[in-house]
This record gives C-alpha cells, sequence and structure tokens, in this order.
C-alpha cells in the first residue's frame, strides 16, 4: 500500500493486494469469475449472499453485482470493464450501490497465473478514499476468495 495527500484533500492512492492459489485451471477461475450463475454460487463476504449478477463481458461492458447482508440489506457492486483478457486478465471499475462517501470509483484488476495443478489468484483494488473502507474490502475479498475455493473444490 503506497499513500500520498492530493491538493484536492482526497486520498485516492490507497490499495490492497490479495493473493489465493486455488487448484483449479486458469479457464476455469475465469469462468466462475465471469459467468452469472457461477459467480452468483461464491460472491460476496461471510453472511453475504448474491441473488443477482449481470455480467456484459467486453472493454465498455458493465456489470453488476447483489450483495444482500443477513439484515436483508442489499448493497449492488457496479462498474465497466476497461480490460478483457481470457482467460487471464480483467480490469474493471467498482462503485458501490446506494452511494456512500467511501463509494467513489475505485479499480479492480484480476490475474490468473497458472501454477502447476493450480493458479493464483491475484486481486489488486485501488483508488480507495480511506484505508478503513480498503481494510473492510481487504476482507471481504479474503472472504470471497475462499469461496471461490471452497465452490470450486465441490463442482
Amino acid at each position: 500500500m503506497t499513500r500520498s495527500q492530493p491538493a484536492d484533500g482526497t486520498d485516492r492512492t490507497v490499495s490492497l493486494l490479495t493473493r489465493r492459489t486455488i487448484r483449479a485451471s486458469a479457464e476455469r477461475l475465469f469462468a466462475a469469475w465471469t459467468e452469472p450463475a457461477q459467480l452468483r454460487q461464491w460472491w460476496g463476504p461471510e453472511g453475504v449472499v448474491c441473488p443477482e449478477a449481470e455480467i456484459d463481458l467486453r472493454v465498455g461492458g458493465g456489470y453488476r453485482i447483489a450483495n444482500r447482508f443477513p439484515d436483508g440489506r442489499v448493497v449492488w457492486i457496479v462498474g465497466e470493464f476497461r480490460q478483457v483478457l481470457p482467460p487471464r486478465e480483467l480490469v474493471y471499475t467498482w462503485r458501490l450501490e446506494p452511494p456512500s462517501a467511501e463509494s467513489d470509483d475505485t479499480r479492480v484488476t484480476v490475474r490468473f497465473e497458472p501454477r502447476g495443478a493450480a493458479t493464483e489468484v491475484i486481486v489488486l483494488h485501488e483508488r480507495f478514499t480511506s484505508l478503513a473502507f480498503r481494510d473492510s474490502t481487504q476482507a471481504g475479498w479474503r472472504d470471497c476468495l475462499q469461496r471461490l475455493a471452497d465452490y470450486l473444490g465441490r463442482a
């Protein structure tokens, strides 16, 4: 993580990096990440379910992922694909809806790097406005990658 303070008072250089090696091919992981029916099976941090996902998998295409929390509240993650390189890399914007003070557009890069019979999934999430938002998001990414590994282990 790096930090600097721009002239406008917002800190847009806070980032996080999360990695997990999963026993699956890059092709299988890419499909699980980009096909709505599969994404709904594993997406979200612990306790959150994904009742709906829409993906237009092309540069300039959008996506919407619903996160339903145990209290019934639904938060959408929305954005646009900036780079789509199957089965190796995705780059997309990330914004929360309904908007909050910390829901400005951030950017996510997901890389799928083969490691023998497994693949390392590397998530770089950048442009956070605060350390607190970054930290809560990092916990969510760790949970998501665990749930992805669990899903592929039983799929």
